[in-house]
């Protein structure tokens, strides 16, 4: 059985529950109380020692970290479309994936955890870099229906949920024609699985 140690608020745990119902994976969802602590109790920490959200669960082997945790997923249960053999395509895969957690960390992310829990930033440099992140995905997107392949792969998923949720940060995503188009390819998936504060047309 597949436990997710999850929390409804985090685009890091959306992506993982996206995948899993793209999957249609059965799996058992435990609430993290972030805002309690829980995630900084000693028997969270036994299963995360940097007490984050998401941790997966898959008849005992731990798997912490969104982008790991994608790539377990797909190379267990995914298949070619989302653990390509080509070592071309894979690459392109795992440099979206380091852009998840860099770029869009550290850009669309963090503007969103200033504005929607108020933690304190430097807004000028997540500005910067959001600008940034954004042309450059919607540049990527101009002629082609998906960021790596000709259909869904992990590097979609992966940067996925932090630009859905970028207008929660302040950003008017409106504005990158490409990336709503996409957004609405993304949500007309088999399985597709919203959260609250996700882009709607």
């Amino acid at each position: 059985m597949i436990t997710l140690y999850d929390m409804p608020l985090s685009g890091n745990c959306h992506k993982i529950r996206l995948l899993l119902s793209l999957l249609a994976l059965p799996y058992q969802a435990r609430p993290v109380d972030l805002l309690g602590g829980e995630q900084r109790s000693s028997d969270y920490l036994q299963i995360n020692p940097f007490g984050q959200v998401p941790v997966l669960d898959d008849d005992g082997l731990i798997i912490r970290d969104s982008q790991a945790i994608l790539v377990y997923l797909a190379k267990r249960y995914g298949g070619e479309q989302w653990w390509p053999d080509d070592a071309y395509r894979l690459a392109q895969i795992a440099a979206w994936l380091s852009t998840a957690a860099n770029e869009i960390a550290n850009g669309p992310a963090l503007l969103r955890v200033h504005h929607k829990f108020g933690r304190d930033i430097d807004i000028a440099r997540a500005q910067q870099i959001t600008a940034k992140v954004l042309d450059i995905v919607d540049r990527q997107l101009a002629s082609r229906d998906w960021l790596v392949s000709d259909s869904v792969s992990l590097a979609d998923l992966a940067i996925y949920p932090y630009l859905a949720l970028a207008p929660e940060g302040g950003i008017d995503i409106g504005a990158y024609a490409n990336i709503v188009a996409w957004f609405q390819r993304i949500s007309a998936l088999p399985g597709y699985v919203p959260m609250p504060g996700l882009w709607q047309a």
